[in-house]
């Protein structure tokens, strides 16, 4: 085999396609694991995939990246350089440490149900590397968290978090859980690999590691620039999936599972990179806001691969999408820093008069929006009056995404054909959601999610006692010591930092 040119022999060991004779199909691919669609097994012989690797070439290549990230690490690890970080720059990374080595893991259990289901041995093939690769980012994240638990000991939420009921816990294991477990191949290789891969984690990865790079945060930048070039690799299972939906008639399939698989991407990344972006990115080193992130890489670049596929828009994406680029990580950041209690970093507010005025910039009529309630906290926290600037109660949680139910403030609310939270009532229950597009999800398939119960569900059905913050606290798994404060002690509301804001009546 080695004194044969690569083109003569790789096609042969990855195509190894056949009809079954010794089992009936439907019990080598039940319909729980590989959903038909009505398409015979021949049609997925002709999945292909661009990006063609063999084993040898995998662990060649492999093998270089981790010599370099590591031996980046090694360095980095012996200096004071995390000392040095800015605090925003030091919670947005503590963010992704928390995420990412679950989510990682569980994307691995998505390829390996395509590695087994998958209709065609190309796919099968291609999926092996995938779980190979995200078995490396999970184990990667966790040793790069694990070196830095010396400096910062909130880095054992890298593997704390999905043990817990931390409300950002529930939301990364219900999108997660959905798109890349509780599915068939079929789906999966749509939803994860295309959506969220394609989409949402060369987003999130390109932008902090570009943010990183300035900050001067080299080992996160390394580490996330080796991750990412995987992500590349085997997202190309997602297009390849769909040319044969699509190929043989199945369109409205493929178009369902992008539609859905989006939203719950846009939804969790929103809060996830949007805030890190536009306020815990130390401003000096901002490259970009998180709207002009997401033009280009989503908006653009993102729905033109949904085009070339052969698809459509998502039916949400002018009414709903689109405007909330405008406000939503917005919303989600005043929220993170009223409940800081409950989380394991300490929240940027990031409300300098320089920050304020590159935020006006970026998203004009900021000011008359975001920036009223910003006025009202600065002026408690300049009083002393800091319990005004805590939430005593937690928010109302959507029964599809389980993060908070927002309402855009003044003219951003234009867009809204009601006020959420909208709701579905079913079985005698009451099921509220954040967005017509979360709303439009559980109606889909409701037994898929009608049993489980939001943050705000356990907390109304007496499952947290105390009913109390502190109850709340001690549910999600959130020790004092570890509770998040301010990340710059408030340094942004002093007078002579922050102009005064005008007299605004107390937060109730």
């Amino acid at each position: 085999m080695p004194r044969l040119a690569r083109s003569d022999w790789y096609d042969l060991t990855r195509d190894m396609n056949w009809t079954l004779s010794y089992v009936e199909e439907a019990e080598a691919f039940p319909d729980t694991m590989c959903a038909k669609f009505g398409i015979p097994a021949e049609n997925w012989w002709s999945w292909d995939e661009p990006y063609k690797i063999s084993y040898r070439e995998y662990v060649h290549n492999q093998t270089a990246k981790e010599a370099s990230v590591y031996a980046v690490n090694s360095v980095v690890s012996r200096t004071t350089t995390y000392e040095q970080l800015d605090p925003g720059w030091k919670s947005a990374a503590l963010i992704h440490f928390s995420a990412a080595p679950f989510t990682e893991y569980m994307a691995g259990f998505g390829e390996l149900r395509m590695a087994r289901f998958g209709r065609a041995a190309a796919w099968r093939n291609q999926a092996v590397y995938g779980f190979l690769d995200e078995i490396r980012h999970a184990q990667i994240h966790l040793y790069f968290s694990y070196q830095l638990l010396a400096k910062e000991p909130r880095m054992d939420w890298a593997h704390r978090e999905q043990h817990t009921n931390n409300w950002g816990a529930i939301a990364n294991r219900s999108e997660i859980e959905d798109l890349a477990v509780a599915g068939d191949a079929v789906s999966i290789g749509v939803q994860l690999p295309f959506s969220l891969e394609t989409g949402f984690t060369n987003l999130h990865f390109m932008s902090l590691a570009a943010d990183a790079l300035s900050v001067g945060d080299i080992d996160f930048a390394s580490l996330v620039a080796s991750v990412q070039t995987d992500e590349a690799r085997h997202a190309q299972q997602g297009a390849a999936t769909i040319a044969v939906l699509t190929a043989s008639g199945r369109k409205d399939v493929a178009q369902r599972l992008v539609d859905i698989s989006f939203w719950r991407g846009w939804r969790l990344f929103s809060l996830l990179t949007g805030v890190s972006t536009d306020y815990y990115s130390p401003l000096e080193h901002r490259e970009r806001s998180f709207k002009e992130f997401m033009n280009e890489w989503i908006v653009k670049q993102f729905l033109d691969q949904i085009r070339e596929a052969g698809l459509d828009k998502p039916w949400y994406w002018d009414d709903h999408f689109l405007p909330e680029l405008d406000w939503i990580h917005h919303a989600y950041q005043l929220g993170l820093w009223y409940l800081r209690p409950t989380l394991w970093w300490d929240p940027d507010a990031g409300m300098s008069t320089a920050e304020r005025d590159w935020l006006e910039q970026k998203y004009p009529g900021w000011n008359e929006t975001f920036g009223k309630p910003w006025d009202m906290i600065t002026r408690n926290v300049r009083e002393g009056a800091l319990e005004r600037t805590v939430s005593q109660t937690l928010p109302v949680m959507c029964n599809l995404c389980d993060l908070a139910v927002l309402t855009p403030l003044g003219h951003l609310a234009g867009h809204l054909e009601s006020p959420a939270p909208l709701t579905v009532e079913r079985n005698g229950r009451t099921y509220s959601f954040c967005s017509a597009p979360c709303k439009w999800i559980f109606e889909q398939d409701p037994e898929r999610y009608a049993g489980h119960l939001s943050l705000s569900d356990r907390f109304a059905a007496g499952q947290i006692q105390p009913a109390t913050l502190e109850g709340v606290l001690a549910y999600m798994g959130i020790s004092p010591a570890e509770s998040g404060k301010d990340a710059t002690g408030y340094a942004w509301a002093e007078p002579d930092r922050t102009p005064a804001p005008a007299a605004l009546p107390a937060r109730a």
